[in-house]
């Protein structure tokens, strides 16, 4: 068995902090990120050794982690709720720094509206869904989340949708929810509310410019696959 050593016996150039301030956070592995937020292993594992466990319990993927809760997190021996918690802290500071200042004022493709609201929801663990409400020349004015659900599905009410929108003065708007399973493709049920609000939103004169679908494998989009057409015509 390899001798365990603790990381203040490590080169300079190995230890995670120093290796930073030395030479940027660019340099660091995705273990070694974790490991400076975990601030210190146990007895027998140093940080590092704690954080290569982690990462072994998500698959090697940073999309699971971001998803694992607390009691999750410290399924690891030597991880508990104030090194679970600081974790979640700094995965969530990520998500809003996306947020917080949009790439884009003006929503131009179904990517644009991806990328907004990517940071949102790929995370969850449950359905939520969400409008993006637009001016005239497709502006953002505000996002809005109508509601949320289980892991399969999430039921939105057109009455509170077309509220909301018209309180707003939205010409043109955006629907969005998210898939937890990680399956782009819109369900039955999915198709059938997009139709419905299609159909109301004609009378009120507000354009629903596309619906999108997000997961963390991507995204889906009626209006590029041809799907938000066909709703119109039916």
């Amino acid at each position: 068995m390899t001798k365990y050593i603790a990381i203040k016996h490590w080169a300079e150039d190995d230890k995670p902090r120093e290796k930073l301030a030395n030479h940027g956070r660019n340099t660091l592995s995705l273990t070694e990120l974790i490991a400076i937020l975990l601030t210190n292993g146990t007895k027998n594992k140093s940080a590092i050794d704690l954080a290569r466990e982690l990462l072994q319990l998500a698959d090697n993927d940073l999309n699971t982690l971001s998803k694992m809760n607390i009691p999750q997190l410290c399924k690891i021996n030597g991880i508990g709720p104030a090194k679970a918690i600081t974790l979640i802290a700094a995965i969530e500071l990520g998500n809003r720094r996306e947020t917080a200042s949009p790439s884009t004022t003006v929503i131009g493709s179904s990517k644009d509206g991806y990328t907004y609201f990517k940071p949102l929801l790929q995370d969850k663990n449950y359905e939520e869904f969400w409008i993006l409400l637009l001016s005239q020349n497709n502006t953002i004015i505000k996002s809005c989340r109508v509601s949320d659900g289980g892991i399969s599905q999430t039921l939105a009410d057109p009455k509170r949708i077309f509220k909301i929108a018209l309180e707003n003065n939205t010409s043109n708007m955006i629907l969005c929810h998210n898939h937890p399973s990680g399956n782009l493709n819109p369900s039955q049920a999915d198709i059938k509310l997009t139709q419905k609000l299609i159909q109301a939103s004609k009378t009120l004169d507000i354009h629903i410019m596309d619906h999108i679908i997000i997961a963390h494998t991507g995204y889906f989009s009626f209006a590029d696959e041809g799907k938000l057409n066909n709703l119109c015509l039916e």
